[in-house]
Order: C-alpha cells, then structure tokens, then sequence
C-alpha cells in the first residue's frame, strides 16, 4: 500500500482546504435544564457562512461493570424513543458543578446499581451525535466490584440487570442504546483476547509445545 501523499495525509487528519472555520456567535432558542439549543452561525475558510441548530449538553458518563460472571445492566422506560424497559449500561450526566467525568462514573454506578469498584479504566471518550449536538459521553470499565449504594435525587424507575458473560452475544443483540452497544461490544472483545492469551499460554506449556 502506498503512503499517503502530504494533501492526502492532511485530508486524512481532518485539515487540508477548506477545513477551518471560524463562528460568528449564535442565540439560545431554549435554555433547559438537560439541554440548551442554540442557532448559530459559522463562516468557513472557503467563505461560505453557514447556519446550525446546535444542542449544548453538559455531557454524560456510563460505566461497563463486570466481574468473572456478569456484566450489570439496567432496563429503564425512555420516553423519547418510545421504550418502556430499553436495555442499558448504568450511565448518567455531567451535572454536578466541578465534577470529573470519573468521580460521576463512581457516583452513578452507587446510585444505579448499588456498587463501587475498586478498579477503574478509562476506555475511550465519543461525540454522542456530532451533526446536531456536543454532548461528550465518558466510558469507563469497573471491576472488582462492592457494595456501595448511594441516593438518586430522581425517580429512574431502574430495573437492575445480572447478565451473563456467557450469553453477552445476547445482550448485544437486544440492544439498541448507542454507548451499551459501544460499551458491550468493547468487552466482548477484552473478553476474547484474554481467551486467546489463555489458549496461547496453554499451548506453550504443552510438552514440546
């Protein structure tokens, strides 16, 4: 494969012409208590100015906790989407002033499930739905799991959910909530590297192996 040239390259890395801009300010159309949306305007390197409706959120946390046998999930009407038990990580939003995204994580799974972890990795941070909004959702993996409840000022109307790990597949299949599906699919694939270093392992302590 031959390597990009450096216009290729540029274009790859997201610069390149006509990439930039520059805003032009904007108006709050609703300021709420989950979100503001805004209209506002941009003007691009090329010069064309363009107009976007932009939701602002605080962003949000959500937390894949497992252990050796289960991974916790929740089921939970959402409103929005018409789904009255729509199968869920325990996650939550950035709304407490001063709050890191991992001090939320903790605080979110206590309050949703009812555990703390003394393990905490951090797995990737994603734009939620970059055409209309700039919520930033955080994920994190948790094990070693403990007790740790914790009092949720809201009414979330929670069912809490033991997974197998064995029947994860199923889970991803019933799924249809965007950070469950990036969060379960990441720990199906945790889970099948460590199954391959296991196999490797056991083939190398094998006589003549």
């Amino acid at each position: 494969m031959s390597a990009l040239d450096g216009d290729a390259r540029a274009r790859a890395e997201g610069g390149g012409p006509g990439r930039s801009f520059t805003p032009l300010g904007g108006e709050t159309v609703y300021d709420g208590r989950l979100v503001d949306v805004r209209i506002e305007r941009f003007r691009h390197s090329d010069g064309e100015e363009v107009s976007r409706e932009i939701v602002r959120h605080q962003g949000a946390v959500a937390v894949v906790a497992h252990d050796h046998a289960r991974v916790w999930l929740v089921r939970q009407p959402r409103e929005a989407v018409n789904e009255p038990a729509l199968l869920e990580i325990p996650a939550g939003r950035l709304d407490v002033e001063g709050e890191e995204p991992l001090q939320a994580a903790r605080r979110e799974l206590a309050e949703e499930i009812g555990f703390g972890a003394r393990t905490w990795e951090a797995i990737l941070t994603y734009y939620s739905s970059a055409g209309f909004t700039d919520e930033r959702v955080h994920l994190f993996a948790a094990t070693d799991l403990y007790e740790s409840k914790a009092h949720s000022e809201e009414n979330e109307r929670i069912e809490i959910v033991q997974w197998p790990l064995e029947q994860l597949e199923l889970a991803i299949e019933d799924c249809l909530d965007a950070k469950t599906l990036i969060g379960l699919l990441w720990l199906a694939r945790r889970l099948n590297d460590g199954l391959q270093r296991q196999g490797a392992t056991a083939a190398e302590a094998k006589p003549g192996g």
